[in-house]
C-alpha cells in the first residue's frame, strides 16, 4: 500500500487559490445582492462573529467596514450570548458570521439570538447547506470547494475575498480593485517560491516566531501566528505594529524570529519604525509584502503591488506556504496537525 505524501492536501489547496479567486470574482454579482439588502436597511453599527482562522478574517472585515464604509464595527463576544445570556437591543445593527464550515454551535446560537432581537444577519460561509446559512437571514457562499487539510488556507482567503466583495459592494462599488487578483495570486506563488525555500530554512529550527502588521495587514500577522503554530508547533505570537513597542520589543533578541507583513500603504508605512527597532536588536526579520524591500528586514518575500485594501487576499499565500514547507521539514504532516479536527465545536 503506498503511503500518502505528508502535506498534499495543503499543497493542493494552496495551489488552488488563484482560479478560485477569479471565480469569486466573476460571480460577484450574487455577494451584491445581499450587499443591496444591507444597503436598503442602513445599518448604524456592524458587529462580526467569528472563530480561528475565521475570526482574522473578520478583523479584516472590521477594518474594511470603518474604513470604506465609515461605520464603527466590533467583533462579538459569543460568551456573553451562549453563556451569559444577555440581550442587548440589536436593532440598526448588522451582525455578520464568519464561518467556513457554519457549524460552530456558539456562532449559530449568536446569529440566531441576535436576529430574534433585531440585527440584520449574515453568514459568510464555504458550505451553502450549513445549519448557519439556515439561521441567518442572508448568506454570501465563499465558493472555495471541500478543504481536506485541516489548516484552513484556500477557504481563509477566499473568505478575505468575498468579505472585500461585500463590503465593497455596500459602499456602491465594483470590486475593481479584486479584478486582477486571480492573476496576481498566481504571479505571487510562482515569484515567492524561492524566497519562501530559503525562509524554511532559515526558520527550520527555531523555537519562537514573532509576526507582526498594522493595518488591514494586521489580519495577515494573526493568520501568519495561527498557521506556524498549528502545522509547525512553534510558539507564535501575533503584534499589532503599534503595539510591538508598547513592550513586546523587550523579548526580542538575536534568538527571536520575526515575521514581518509590510504591503504599500498606510499601514506599512507605519510599521517601519517598529521593524527597524527589532532588528537592530539583532532578530532575524522575513518580511512579506509589497513594500517587504522598503524596511530593515534579512530576507525579504515581495509580492504584486495591490490596493492596500485588497492586498491581505495575496499576502497571506507566501505565509501558507511558508508554514507547509516548515512543517514538512521539522518532520510533522500539515494536513493532520495533532489534536486538530476540521470543525471545533464550542459554546
Amino acid at each position: 500500500m503506498t503511503t500518502p505524501q505528508p502535506g498534499r492536501h495543503m499543497a493542493a489547496e494552496i495551489a488552488a487559490q488563484p482560479s478560485i479567486f477569479a471565480d469569486l470574482y466573476d460571480s460577484r454579482s450574487t455577494i451584491a445582492e445581499v450587499a443591496a439588502v444591507i444597503r436598503e436597511r442602513a445599518p448604524r453599527f456592524v458587529l462580526f462573529a467569528a472563530r480561528g482562522s475565521s475570526d482574522h478574517a473578520a478583523i479584516y472585515a472590521k477594518y474594511l467596514t470603518e474604513i470604506l464604509l465609515q461605520l464603527p464595527a466590533g467583533l462579538v463576544s459569543a460568551s456573553t450570548t451562549t453563556l451569559y445570556g444577555a440581550e442587548p437591543d440589536l436593532r440598526d445593527v448588522l451582525l455578520v458570521t464568519v464561518s467556513q464550515s457554519g457549524g460552530s454551535p456558539d456562532l449559530l446560537e449568536v446569529t440566531a439570538s441576535y436576529r430574534r432581537r433585531g440585527a440584520l444577519t449574515v453568514a459568510v460561509t464555504n458550505t451553502a447547506s450549513s445549519p448557519l446559512n439556515a439561521a441567518a437571514e442572508l448568506s454570501v457562499d465563499v465558493s472555495a470547494g471541500v478543504e481536506h487539510a485541516v489548516a484552513a488556507t484556500k477557504t481563509y482567503s477566499a473568505t478575505l475575498l468575498a468579505l472585500y466583495l461585500l463590503i465593497d459592494a455596500v459602499r456602491g462599488g465594483n470590486g475593481e480593485a479584486a479584478a486582477s487578483l486571480g492573476e496576481l495570486a498566481q504571479v505571487t506563488l510562482d515569484q515567492s517560491a524561492p524566497t519562501v525555500d530559503e525562509a524554511v530554512r532559515r526558520y527550520r529550527f527555531v523555537d519562537r516566531v514573532l509576526t507582526t502588521g498594522r493595518g488591514y495587514s494586521y489580519a495577515t500577522a494573526l493568520e501568519a501566528s495561527l498557521k506556524l503554530a498549528e502545522t509547525s508547533y512553534l510558539a507564535a505570537r501575533a503584534y499589532s505594529g503599534a503595539d510591538l513597542l508598547h513592550g513586546p520589543v523587550a523579548a526580542v533578541d538575536g534568538e527571536t524570529a520575526v515575521l514581518a507583513i509590510t504591503s504599500l500603504g498606510k499601514g506599512g508605512d507605519s510599521i517601519r519604525d517598529a521593524l527597524d527597532v527589532v532588528h537592530q536588536r539583532g532578530a532575524d526579520v522575513v518580511a512579506v509584502g509589497s513594500a517587504s524591500e522598503k524596511v530593515g528586514a534579512t530576507l525579504s518575500i515581495g509580492i504584486p503591488e495591490t490596493a492596500e485594501e485588497v492586498a491581505p487576499v495575496l499576502e497571506i499565500l507566501p505565509v501558507q506556504r511558508l508554514a507547509h514547507g516548515l512543517a514538512l521539514a521539522r518532520g510533522g504532516d500539515p494536513d493532520s496537525p495533532r489534536g486538530l479536527n476540521k470543525v471545533t465545536r464550542t459554546r
